[in-house]
């Protein structure tokens, strides 16, 4: 059957995929553009689901704004160049602004939210099959603020959303640069599990222990780093980043504020990722061909 170059062209620009690929899928249809057009949907969809196994350790972080409501999504790929292309950037500020708008309780119900006439699976399937990588929504948050809400964005893959009682947008954005900077575990002393206190308590009473002090010594020797412990993991313990003269707790009493929640995604953080062996490589191919 003669397919012309024009329907390879139409189907390119309905489909996004090569032309070899748009060529053959019209000699499988007979030419029918709607046809092809469905079963590279299906083929592609296909493909999408082998690719499902390989590390997206790669992405952006994305967030997207409403009034005092905030929505950050990190969604993940495979490499940087992807992870730098319009159409990817594109997906992951849909994916932020369902979150927005829908407020889903977990990913499979978010994943399975219609956008522009399918379900956002749908549309990261069809990315996959389009861009030839895997690609995940790793997760996501929606925050509200009573008072101010702060927002901070290091390129796109480092962002922040702080939610203040009180304060005004400077503070919350400060706080969110410092969150950023400083990467705090907890808003405070309260907020740690009494399991972590624990573990610590024992790692440091062990440590004192070899310096030989008597026991009333070497109990607030652990207390006192305890607090020092504390303070380092704790945003309001830190001294703030833009001026570490003051912590963040004294910056907060001064302005009459307090922060309800933060939330700090990086991409990638905890993902193990594949480590390349070059020299592992070539010693195997030098030992096969010997």
């Amino acid at each position: 059957m003669n397919i012309t170059a024009d329907s390879v062209k139409r189907l390119r620009e309905r489909t996004g995929a090569g032309m070899m690929e748009c060529k053959k899928a019209l000699v499988e249809t007979a030419g029918d553009l709607d046809a092809a057009a469905e079963l590279m949907r299906k083929t592609g969809l296909a493909k999408a689901d082998k690719k499902a196994a390989r590390i997206a350790a790669e992405g952006s972080v994305v967030v997207e704004r409403s009034g005092k409501n905030a929505a950050m999504v990190e969604v993940n790929c495979e490499t940087d160049f992807v992870a730098r292309s319009d159409e990817f950037q594109g997906f992951a500020r849909d994916v932020a602004s369902v979150v927005l708008a829908s407020a889903p309780a977990n990913l499979p119900d978010l994943l399975a939210l219609m956008h522009n006439g399918a379900s956002l699976d749908e549309h990261r399937r069809a990315l996959i099959a389009k861009i030839g990588e895997n690609i995940s929504v790793r997760r996501f948050v929606r925050v509200s603020a009573p008072g101010a809400l702060g927002i901070y964005v290091h390129g796109s893959r480092i962002s922040t959303v702080v939610a203040l009682e009180g304060g005004d947008e400077a503070l919350a954005r400060d706080l969110a640069m410092h969150v950023a900077a400083v990467n705090p575990a907890y808003i405070d002393a309260g907020a740690v599990p009494a399991a972590t206190l624990d573990k610590e308590r024992e790692i440091l009473t062990e440590q004192t222990k070899l310096e030989k002090k008597p026991a009333d010594i070497i109990a607030k020797m652990v207390e006192g780093r305890l607090r020092k412990y504390l303070a380092e993991i704790t945003l309001l313990g830190q001294p703030f980043v833009k001026d570490p003269d003051i912590t963040v707790e004294k910056l907060l009493a001064t302005a009459k504020a307090k922060v309800l929640q933060f939330v700090r995604y990086e991409v990638g953080a905890g993902i193990e990722k594949k480590q390349d062996d070059f020299v592992g490589e070539v010693m195997a191919q030098v030992k096969a061909k010997s």
